[in-house]
């Protein structure tokens, strides 16, 4: 295959990155790409000097590089970032570490300089986190395993036509991944069935955080609860949501979401079951293989437990303290009061409240152990307790 004068730079690009992955013999690859071993040597030696800068035909590349890494370490480093092309030089220079315990390792700025070079780094942009005092965005910070879970939809795609939107939670400490799945639908009853699924794996979290989406807030539901999010208070997890309009406030699942975004969007043929294989796959690499700066450069699954709060499955009935009044949530969001139908919120028929007398005539109504609000009994009438604070 000659070198063309129109296309020479994208099969000298094609040569090298076959080289990298050292697959076949150098004697081989020179022949199949019609090029002599000489040239070949030539063009190597190039870009491990220069990067693809060294590739251009008048190349500005130094005689000698006296500070320069081994020729092995740089092909080691490179072969590395072609195989796990939106990884940064930490992780690359983690994984390296693994796979060469013992030997001297390379400075983080020479791989660095070594990926600018070669022009395989890309710049991120910083985003400015602004928190809301709200009562449930409160922005908690974990300090342990499932202290946190953040749960999302990721934007949609096709392949082959079929839709793929994967719903995907990460326990925030450990950065491990628990589950990116296609959905068939959006549902609080789809979202509901996967999570019942994740605490019988792995226990239940203290809080789950979340963008304000259908299905985890309602702007007609009391303290904006959906039926998905007062189950979770049910079972003793707080939700947790981010300020409207603003995703970077879970900004490290939107960066994850953004990893996904980049090497696995549209580039999956054979429609929702190849992606879902090749979306599991990249879990179990993300859980597994993947370095994560914000862990020291370990691997979510070397940092990660299961929560010791074990799920029992759902309450038939809450139970509260002795002196609450027990009221049961109608289909219509009504509970019964002194003989009168007082309006609670639609989102929690179904569930048992407790009413807690206080010295003024009013009760305060709890959801297990979360204060929803006041109930007036002169006025019967529920104020929601973002409306009494």
């Amino acid at each position: 295959m000659p070198w063309k004068e129109t296309d020479a730079m994208e099969q000298k690009e094609k040569f090298i990155g076959e080289m990298l992955k050292n697959k076949k013999p150098f004697k081989h690859l020179c022949q199949e790409f019609g090029i002599s071993e000489k040239t070949g040597h030539k063009w190597k030696k190039r870009f491990l000097e220069e990067g693809k800068a060294g590739l251009l035909e008048e190349s500005r590349a130094p005689i000698s590089t006296p500070n320069s890494l081994p020729e092995k370490v740089v092909i080691d480093l490179l072969s590395l970032k072609y195989a796990h092309e939106s990884w940064g030089p930490k992780k690359i220079l983690a994984l390296y570490e693994k796979a060469h315990k013992g030997q001297p390792l390379p400075s983080l700025s020479s791989v660095k300089r070594i990926f600018d070079r070669a022009k395989l780094t890309k710049k991120r942009k910083v985003r400015k986190v602004v928190c809301d005092p709200s009562r449930l965005r409160n922005r908690i910070l974990p300090e342990d395993n499932n202290d946190v879970w953040a749960i999302d939809f990721k934007g949609w795609w096709k392949s082959d036509g079929e839709i793929c939107e994967p719903f995907t939670v990460r326990d925030l400490h450990s950065r491990f991944l628990l589950e990116i799945r296609l959905m068939e639908s959006k549902s609080s009853k789809a979202v509901r069935k996967v999570m019942t699924e994740l605490f019988k794996k792995y226990g239940l979290p203290k809080v789950i955080r979340s963008d304000n989406g259908t299905q985890f807030s309602s702007p007609n539901g009391v303290l904006s609860l959906t039926n998905l999010s007062a189950w979770w208070i049910t079972l003793g997890i707080m939700p947790d949501r981010t300020e409207k309009g603003k995703p970077g406030q879970n900004g490290s699942l939107e960066r994850m979401h953004s990893d996904i975004a980049r090497e696995i969007q549209g580039k999956v043929s054979g429609g929702r079951r190849t992606t879902q294989a090749v979306l599991d796959a990249w879990r179990e690499e993300y859980n597994n293989v993947r370095p994560n700066e914000a862990i020291g450069m370990k691997t979510p699954s070397e940092v990660y437990q299961c929560s010791l709060r074990k799920y029992s499955g759902d309450m038939d009935d809450l139970e509260y303290p002795p002196g609450f009044q027990l009221r049961h949530v109608y289909k219509n969001g009504t509970i019964s009061f002194g003989g009168v139908r007082v309006s609670i919120g639609f989102s929690l028929r179904g569930l048992t409240l407790g009413l807690k007398p206080l010295e003024d005539g009013k009760y305060h109504v709890f959801l297990a152990d979360f204060l929803l609000g006041t109930l007036d009994a002169d006025l019967y009438c529920f104020i929601p307790w973002e409306s009494v604070k």
